[in-house]
């Protein structure tokens, strides 16, 4: 549980380059503090916590508008880090075994292979073509229109999705 802290009083930043710190009215500091999205697929860009390296949530932030400034700058960053997502253009190939489905793709990034469980959870469409697909690492990919794929990539889609 959190305790109640006024997000005025939270600096954000990283030191040393990597590591995200968090500081409180200048009383005490939080070495390794790791920003997560409560419902980033349903509720994206709301309900922002940021959690000790227990996993423990120290502070709840409505928006990305309840903080300022630098500190503002700095999560934005670190968030960025955090939930980099890759943008499919063509998928090479997809097969399900066992609940889990192993995918190979080509994204901006170059080919790369990751592995999804259970599709009704780590598959979500964002719009009517745009399809989100997160790995079992927590990695996201994105397909913003469906439509746009290769005929293969598209029964792919349809075949597993």
């Amino acid at each position: 549980m959190s305790k109640t802290i006024d997000p005025k009083s939270v600096k954000l930043f990283h030191a040393p380059r990597d590591q995200f710190r968090m500081t409180v009215d200048q009383e005490y500091s939080v070495v390794m503090v790791e920003p997560k999205w409560a419902a980033p697929l349903s509720h994206p860009g709301k309900n922002l916590g940021l959690l000790n390296a227990k996993g423990e949530e120290l502070i709840m932030f409505q928006s990305l508008e309840d903080v300022e400034g630098d500190s503002r700058l700095a999560l934005e960053a670190e968030l960025s880090r955090r939930y980099l997502t890759s943008t499919i253009h063509k998928i090479l190939h997809a097969k399900v075994e066992y609940g889990s489905t192993y995918w190979t793709v080509i994204t901006e990034r170059g080919e790369r292979d990751f592995v999804a469980q259970s599709l009704q959870e780590n598959a979500q469409w964002m719009g009517p073509s745009h399809l989100l697909l997160v790995d079992i690492d927590g990695n996201r990919f994105e397909i913003p229109d469906v439509n746009a794929l290769d005929l293969k990539s598209r029964e792919y889609i349809e075949t597993i999705v």
